[in-house]
């Protein structure tokens, strides 16, 4: 019987899964706190553990030497890049994780700051905030009739693309990956980066962080954006060069952007925040009750794929 501690602390949000969980593991260990462990905190919670249930936590070669026990990692992330995979294959540690569990949550959050945006919703929120009452100190846009550019067609680029059918845009998609079944399924058409960026006039990001992506919206390639363009991103902070942003908006080569991640987090003193056509969330991309449990059921469902040779998904091997 696996010994299972779960690092990620949230579970007291969702008893019903805790219960789960100790009904199959019943010596499971759960956090009764929401400080982020260092490393000294985390090798000390897994000390004499065999299985760790993680959300984001940093798996380090000092965690992994000071608890050679410990054999399996089930993620309730959405995501890998906090995970260095040589690491885990040089500690023979299995891991599980299942991608796309929050792509509905992720979607949606898109399509709503592309409208929001567009529409300049928080700059007449603001303005009432104020205690004014205006008409029109210029127009916002509506959606339907705009080319919307999906940069990164994974498993929330594609959730995009079918949220988007019924408000009648042109979508175009970039992705590494050949993606011509899935674009004569939607009517959609896949374009170069250079034409992504030259033809949109809202684009949502939805790469994953990785060595080819961090730093990819450099000041040159934002410069090569459609003038009055709308920019999303739910992906992360790190893709986009903030200072060339800021100077995009200021000009207004860039109308409006909506983000909910940035390069560091918290981002409560980024100037960005500030800016009359900036809309910016504090990464709320998953932040519903239905990513979340789908996240921690995914954790607890690894626990047992991952003990499991024959049926485990060990993406690193």
């Amino acid at each position: 019987m696996p010994k299972v501690a779960v690092t990620i602390p949230y579970f007291d949000f969702f008893p019903h899964l805790k219960d789960e969980l100790r009904a199959i593991y019943p010596d499971a260990k759960f956090r009764t706190d929401r400080v982020r462990f260092n490393e000294d905190q985390l090798i000390e919670y897994l000390r004499g553990y065999d299985t760790a249930v993680i959300g984001i936590e940093t798996i380090s070669e000092k965690v992994l030497s000071a608890v050679p026990e410990l054999n399996v990692l089930s993620l309730c992330s959405a995501g890998v890049d906090h995970i260095d995979p040589d690491l885990l294959n040089r500690h023979n540690i299995k891991m599980w994780w299942a991608p796309g569990v929050n792509k509905v949550s992720v979607a949606e959050l898109s399509i709503c700051y592309m409208i929001l945006a567009n529409r300049k919703v928080h700059y007449f929120s603001n303005i009432l905030r104020k205690g004014e009452w205006k008409g029109p100190v210029g127009f916002g846009a509506d959606l339907r009739g705009k080319t919307v550019g999906i940069h990164g067609c994974g498993h929330i680029g594609k959730e995009v693309v079918r949220l988007l059918q019924p408000f009648g845009v042109k979508i175009i998609i970039c992705d590494k990956v050949d993606m011509a079944d899935f674009c004569k399924q939607y009517n959609i058409e896949q374009v170069s980066q250079d034409e992504l960026f030259a033809r949109s006039d809202v684009l949502t990001i939805h790469l994953s962080r990785n060595s080819s992506t961090i730093g990819l919206y450099t000041r040159e390639n934002i410069a090569k954006l459609k003038p009055g363009m709308i920019l999303v991103n739910i992906a992360r902070g790190t893709l986009v060069d903030e200072a060339a942003l800021k100077d995009a908006l200021d000009s207004g080569h860039i109308a409006g952007a909506a983000f909910d991640v940035f390069a560091i987090e918290p981002a409560n003193s980024n100037p960005l925040i500030h800016h009359p056509n900036m809309f910016a969330s504090p990464h709320i991309g998953a932040t519903t009750s239905e990513s979340w449990e789908n996240m921690l059921r995914s954790g607890m469902y690894g626990v047992e794929k991952a003990w499991t040779p024959k049926t485990g998904v060990y993406p690193f091997d």
